[in-house]
Parts: structure tokens; C-alpha cells; sequence
């Protein structure tokens, strides 16, 4: 078996817990390679923020997240139990959950195409520290509504307990298939989100940056500047993240001892 591990080198537990795997790693017989492609399988040292970047490389390769961040949603276990995990991976003993990936571009008034990469959590519209961004929100081609507000997400199940729980979205079970809408802080009455089937086609046009606005669209956290006359469209990915879950631990679980 040969491994790929992606660690958030800041760290020093991080550092420390990296150390540890090599070592029990190598007395386990399991080659770590530099080659991601080359791997079997791909650990991923830090928060949900590293396995986040993990899941745009792994190229649907399994990965197993050890938790050396805060909360840890996306990371299954801790780095005391490295060893019993590697135990159960060397015995087969393990189960990969896929979830799905969006994806998308930003189309300028011109034609031309900005790629977005694939996103495990969501792809989303936010601006700058003061003004307000309007948008429209169009689903297969039909206005849903128009917003003046700081952004908008457009998130997969597995986002759905990041910056979309944070905005008042709701918590989805990261297996299912749906794409949601949660408006960021709007100027209207009506700020619910919007689920929508996994097929659906979302475009976000910008309409209006006013004054010293300015817009960002991030994926996953990552940004790519948009201007007024923009639009984002996001589609489902035929990318997956593959996830390795050792414990017999559910959704509910998850929820019930991170949210309380």
C-alpha cells in the first residue's frame, strides 16, 4: 500500500502528528510516496480547511482526515488513534462515502469563461468589508429572485455545515444530492434558503457594484475577483471526494456532538 500525505505544515501539532504517521507507516510496510497519483490512499493532516484542499487534488483518490484543527467535520479521526487507524486500513476495515463536488465559471458580458475549480463545500458570491452587492439568482434559466445583499452560497451537502450553517442554511446529510441557495445577510424579509435538485444549473449575475464595492466569488474559501455585468454559474461536478470512514459514527452523530 502506498500513501500520500498532505499536512498543514503551520502547525507544529500538525508537524508533530505527521512525524508520528511516517513512523507508523513505515512500521506497517506502507510506502509514502510524493506522487499523489502514485498513491493508494491520501491523509490529510490539519482542519477541514486542509482537507478541503486535499479533496482538489486527490483527483478521487480516498482520503482520511486526522484532525489537528477545531472542530473537524470533514476529519474522521485524532492523532492518538493514528495507529489503530492504520490498523484498520491495512485490514480492510473501512468504509468511503462519496460527495459530491461543484464546479462552475465566470461568464463576462464579453463570452469569455473563468474557470471555477471543483468545490467540496460550496461556491459562493461575497463582498468587501462595506457596500452591498445585487444580484440575480436564476435556476435553469428562470429568475428566483433578486438580491441586494453581501453574497450569496451555493453549497453541496457537505458545506452545508460551514459558512451555510453560519448564514442560517440548513444542515444536510453530506451524502445526499442537492445544491443550496443561502442568501448572506440580505436586505429583504425573505432570507430562506432554497434547495435545489443536483441537477439543477445556478447562475448568479451581478447587476450592480455600487460606489468602492467590491465582489469576490470563493471557492471554498478561495477568491477570484467578479465585476458588475458577471455571471457565475454553477453546475453539480462529475468529480467526487472520496472519504474514508473508519468509525461506526453517523451524520447524526457528528451533528450531535459538534452542534450542542
Amino acid at each position: 500500500m502506498k500513501i500520500f500525505i498532505n499536512s498543514d505544515d503551520f502547525k507544529q501539532i500538525a508537524k508533530k502528528t505527521k512525524e508520528k504517521l511516517i513512523d507508523l507507516a513505515k512500521s506497517h510496510d506502507i510506502e509514502i510516496t510524493d506522487d499523489i497519483k502514485d498513491c493508494d490512499i491520501i491523509f490529510s493532516i490539519g482542519g477541514d480547511g486542509t482537507l478541503l484542499k486535499t479533496s482538489r487534488l486527490a483527483d478521487e483518490k480516498p482520503i482520511i482526515g486526522i484532525n489537528t484543527g477545531t472542530l473537524g467535520y470533514l476529519t474522521e479521526i485524532n492523532p492518538e488513534n493514528i495507529e489503530n487507524a492504520l490498523d484498520d486500513i491495512v485490514n480492510g476495515n473501512y468504509t468511503t462515502e462519496e460527495r459530491m463536488m461543484l464546479e462552475g465559471e465566470i461568464i463576462k458580458p464579453s463570452g469569455e469563461a473563468i474557470e471555477i475549480p471543483e468545490s467540496l463545500n460550496e461556491i459562493a458570491i461575497s463582498k468587501n468589508t462595506f457596500g452591498v452587492v445585487r444580484f440575480d439568482a436564476i435556476v435553469n434559466g428562470k429568475i428566483i429572485n433578486s438580491y441586494t445583499a453581501d453574497g450569496i452560497l451555493v453549497c453541496t451537502p457537505t458545506g452545508s455545515t460551514a459558512y451555510n450553517l453560519s448564514c442560517g442554511g440548513p444542515i444536510v446529510d453530506p451524502t445526499a444530492e442537492i445544491i443550496t441557495l443561502t442568501p448572506i445577510a440580505p436586505h429583504t424579509v425573505i432570507n430562506r434558503s432554497i434547495i435545489l435538485s443536483d441537477e439543477s444549473i445556478v447562475d448568479i449575475k451581478i447587476t450592480e457594484l455600487r460606489d468602492e464595492t467590491t465582489s469576490f466569488v470563493l471557492y471554498d474559501g478561495l477568491p477570484v475577483e467578479i465585476f458588475s455585468g458577471d455571471t457565475l454559474r454553477i453546475r453539480k461536478s462529475k468529480k467526487v471526494t472520496k472519504i474514508i470512514k473508519l468509525e461506526d459514527r453517523s451524520f447524526i452523530d457528528t451533528i450531535r456532538e459538534n452542534i450542542s
